[in-house]
């Protein structure tokens, strides 16, 4: 099947196409449809649902909810709002578009809706490009291109699973935003970057705010780490290249004659595909 690019909109996933209805769209028992397993949000917020539920009261299901059927009943691709809304209200129909699709490309949808209407926190966002990755083996290049977003987003919201615990559950609980978990990833202690989140939500610092206060901290934060080098504009380009080649963050540090380069992987599997491209697509 040939693949196409996700990046332009939900709208894209549903061409016209004839489901027994002129519109491509029909009617289904609400009970005929299982929630998708590969849905990547996990936060849904009673007051959202309501608010849903009180639209679609006034107006009705205006837009279908996206499925593909499994035997005698239909998983959800896209639109569990819409679905909860809708049973919240005790609808018993709802309208649907059937597609046939693969378990990739049922995450990719329901991704990429949830992306483009901001429904997805930073962490689930982190872990369903986990997913993407460690089970189907996309690059985070692909993950960018099916999202219409720059490869470099990828690698920072994957770099959020590399938080505690903790301050990943206040990142999905709202208390703390992507951009704060992003500056204390600048942080190498995580006891430290757990005080700081503790203290941006009781003080309900900024992301200026924290970026300043770790700015302070980083004499000392970094007093054990390699001196500053001038970049030279070779290895910046090969850098390039690398991570290009890889898919990942690279970095080439050159001293002198000698140097190292550091290669950033976010799980086994990911490591294990950079080995292989690594070594010309050999089985590792």
């Amino acid at each position: 099947m040939e693949r196409r690019s996700l990046g332009k909109g939900i709208g894209a996933l549903i061409p016209e196409i004839q489901i027994g209805h002129k519109s491509g769209a029909l009617n289904v028992q609400t009970g005929q449809i299982k929630p998708n397993p590969f849905q990547p949000r996990v936060e849904f917020g009673q007051k959202n649902i309501e608010d849903l539920a009180q639209s679609i009261k006034e107006k009705g299901v205006i837009q279908p909810l996206i499925v593909r059927q499994k035997g005698d009943f239909y998983e959800l691709i896209a639109g569990e709002r819409r679905l909860r809304a809708a049973q919240h209200l005790g609808l018993t129909e709802v309208p649907v578009i059937v597609k046939d699709v693969s378990d990739q490309d049922s995450l990719e949808m329901a991704l990429i809706e949830n992306v483009q209407r901001q429904d997805l926190n930073a962490i689930e966002e982190a872990r369903a490009y986990k997913f993407l990755i460690e089970k189907y083996q996309l690059t985070q290049e692909k993950i960018g291109e099916v999202l219409g977003k720059a490869r470099v987003t990828v690698t920072n919201t994957l770099r959020l699973l590399s938080l505690p615990a903790e301050i990943q559950e206040e990142m999905k609980n709202g208390r703390l935003m992507f951009a704060h978990g992003r500056a204390l990833l600048e942080l190498t202690d995580e006891n430290q970057q757990r005080k700081l989140a503790q203290e941006v939500i009781a003080k309900s610092l900024s992301v200026r705010e924290l970026e300043n206060i770790i700015k302070r901290h980083r004499p000392s934060i970094k007093r054990n780490r390699i001196a500053p080098f001038i970049r030279d504009p070779y290895i910046a380009v090969i850098e390039e290249q690398l991570q290009h080649a890889l898919a990942t963050k690279v970095r080439v540090v050159k001293k002198k004659k000698r140097g190292h380069i550091q290669i950033d992987f976010y799980s086994q599997e990911d490591l294990e595909r950079i080995i292989s491209v690594i070594k010309g697509g050999q089985k590792t």
